[in-house]
């Protein structure tokens, strides 16, 4: 399994987003390997599909598919929606749990 955590220096949140992915990588007994990776130009936004930090993919699947089919790439910071329509600056457990399903690793 692949996980890649990409991030913008400029954005806070990443460091945050990082420790509820290992909370739910820990919960789910899944050992796996986190990419960190950062973008620091919109030329490299563009070229990654960047819509803001921080971004998770799994495997090559954002954990916020609706969320980033709705976004555009740029060097900023990504708002998440909860499951009860607030916002948040990183991915909910449920979301990242969610995405871990899909890929088939978590229960």
């Amino acid at each position: 399994m692949r996980i890649e955590l990409y991030f913008w220096a400029g954005c806070p949140s990443y460091p945050e987003a990082e420790a509820v992915l290992r909370t739910v990588l820990d919960a789910e007994e899944i050992e796996a390997e986190i990419e960190s990776i950062e973008v620091r130009t919109q030329e490299e936004a563009d070229a990654l599909g960047f819509i803001g930090s921080p971004t998770i993919r799994i495997d090559g699947r954002d954990v916020d598919e609706d969320g980033a089919a709705r976004g555009r790439p740029s060097l900023t910071c990504r708002i998440y929606t909860t499951e009860e329509g607030a916002v948040s600056p990183v991915p909910t457990r449920a979301q990242l749990e969610r995405a871990l399903c899909l890929a088939g690793a978590a229960r």
